[in-house]
């Protein structure tokens, strides 16, 4: 059930991030508070398209496979973008809008919920995949 999950989320994130990509216009236009950050940007929205279609797919094929590590690894930039979230929420001063109930539910909670099943995949298991002994 949580690699189900784990995929599950690695997939939403690669669909979230090949619309970015595809049309970055209407993610600047309809994600609350982004323009609060500053004008437009195709190749800076586009980066992060990029980016968290990475991170999906590393997520996804990680958990697929049973990899811890590899897992980790994918969820390590969305839970890097997350904290980034929460320090642009505390400078805000923690208000509970709009714009902190879009973080929390489309970038924070995701990233932690999926760091957390990330951890938990093949554990007591990863020394014997890649070929140790401890």
């Amino acid at each position: 059930m949580r690699r189900a999950l784990l995929v599950g989320i690695g997939a939403l994130w690669v669909a979230t991030g090949v619309a970015i990509f595809i049309d970055p216009r209407t993610f600047y236009d309809h994600t609350p508070g982004l323009a609060l950050m500053g004008p437009f940007s195709v190749h800076f929205i586009r980066d992060v398209g990029l980016a968290l279609l990475a991170a999906g797919l590393v997520t996804a094929i990680g958990a697929r496979r049973g990899h811890r590590e590899l897992c980790l690894a994918g969820v390590s930039w969305p839970v890097f973008h997350a904290l980034f979230h929460i320090q642009i929420w505390w400078h805000r001063g923690f208000p509970l809008d709009g714009i902190a109930a879009f973080d929390v539910g489309a970038v924070i909670a995701p990233a932690f919920v999926a760091a957390a099943l990330a951890w938990q995949i093949g554990l007591g298991t990863s020394a014997t995949r890649m070929g140790t002994t401890g």
